[in-house]
């Protein structure tokens, strides 16, 4: 009979599947520390993104979304856990402490969610034509809920062309400002590198002095605008406040939504850029009727082809023992 895993290899086999979670520009800002028995989430600052991001916005969304997958990792080995969210005021760095204990518990239902941990993958092309069934919808709305979040789908074709444009502006206003550039081309990475905006070896060096030095705005928005304009689904995650614990909900909603959509088959990708600019977050907030603040824009639908993963980092690289 095979030995049972002991907890360090049980932990780091929860950590590999927590960082298989979204980041912005796929930055990966996470980094857990690992105790007897327990995983400590922290934000790894030194792969901030301070012009795309000044706040820490995203990457606390990010961190929300790879502690979410730590949760229903340890759901699917049937452990039970204590998250418990900011535990220490003077470390806002420490965003989560995730007690485990070891005893098998009763399965929750929740935890079938893990199986699509691997399977989940952004789309970046054109979706097909077809519609999401409206029982996708409803799931992926009570899956946002249930973080203490909220998923608002943009449903008359006033609020998407509305969506659409809003879009199509922050391109705009992104693409002009050349340090917004330089830190694009800065995440402009080969796969081997295990992070970043993935770009081939032959053309990265082209590619980022291309992105550094001239503005592309107008041809990224009309590409975002026939992604958007194509898109069955539109919809907009939210949540009723806007601090360090309200983007930690976002992200576990916005992972939660993200597998629930997967395991009808959907796909997903972000149109981020007017909840990133404050002139134009709070339009986008009036798309869903003013109420709460907007954190995520989504697009969702059904992928034309076999998506490939996102590199990722070595594990050693986001783990220590404390």
């Amino acid at each position: 009979m095979a030995e049972a895993p002991n907890w360090s290899e049980q932990a780091v086999d929860l950590v590999g599947r927590a960082v298989m979670a979204p980041s912005s520009h796929n930055s990966q800002p996470w980094f857990f520390l690992l105790g007897e028995p327990y995983v400590d989430l922290l934000a790894d600052r030194t792969r901030a993104l301070p012009v795309n991001d000044p706040d820490g916005r995203e990457l606390t969304i990010s961190c929300g979304c790879a502690l979410l997958n730590l949760l229903l990792a340890a759901a699917d080995r049937d452990f039970q856990v204590e998250n418990r969210l900011l535990p220490d005021p003077e470390e806002p760095d420490w965003l989560s402490r995730v007690a485990i204990t070891r005893d098998t518990a009763e399965r929750v239902p929740e935890a079938d969610l893990a199986q699509f941990i691997e399977e989940r993958r952004t789309c970046r092309t054109r979706f097909e034509s077809r519609a999401v069934e409206q029982e996708a919808v409803d799931a992926m709305v009570e899956a946002a809920a249930a973080e203490g979040a909220w998923l608002r789908p943009l449903v008359s074709d006033e609020r998407r062309r509305r969506a659409v444009e809003l879009v199509v502006e922050a391109d705009a206003l992104q693409w002009s400002d050349p340090e917004w550039r330089r830190e694009l081309a800065a995440w402009m990475h080969t796969r081997s590198e295990g992070d970043g905006l993935t770009v081939s070896a032959f053309t990265a060096p082209v590619a980022q002095m291309v992105v550094r030095n001239f503005n592309m705005g107008g041809g990224v928005a009309s590409k975002d605008r026939e992604l958007a304009e194509n898109s069955p689904l539109l919809a907009v995650l939210g949540t009723d406040g806007d601090g360090p614990r309200h983007w930690l909900a976002a992200g576990q909603a916005l992972q939660r939504v993200l597998l629930v959509g997967c395991s009808f088959g959907l796909r997903a990708s972000y149109l981020n850029q007017p909840i990133q600019i404050g002139s134009l977050r709070g339009q986008v907030s009036e798309l869903v009727g003013g109420e709460g603040l907007p954190q995520i824009l989504l697009r969702l639908g059904y992928a034309p082809y076999r998506l490939s993963p996102a590199p990722r980092r070595p594990l050693a690289d986001v783990i220590e023992w404390s």
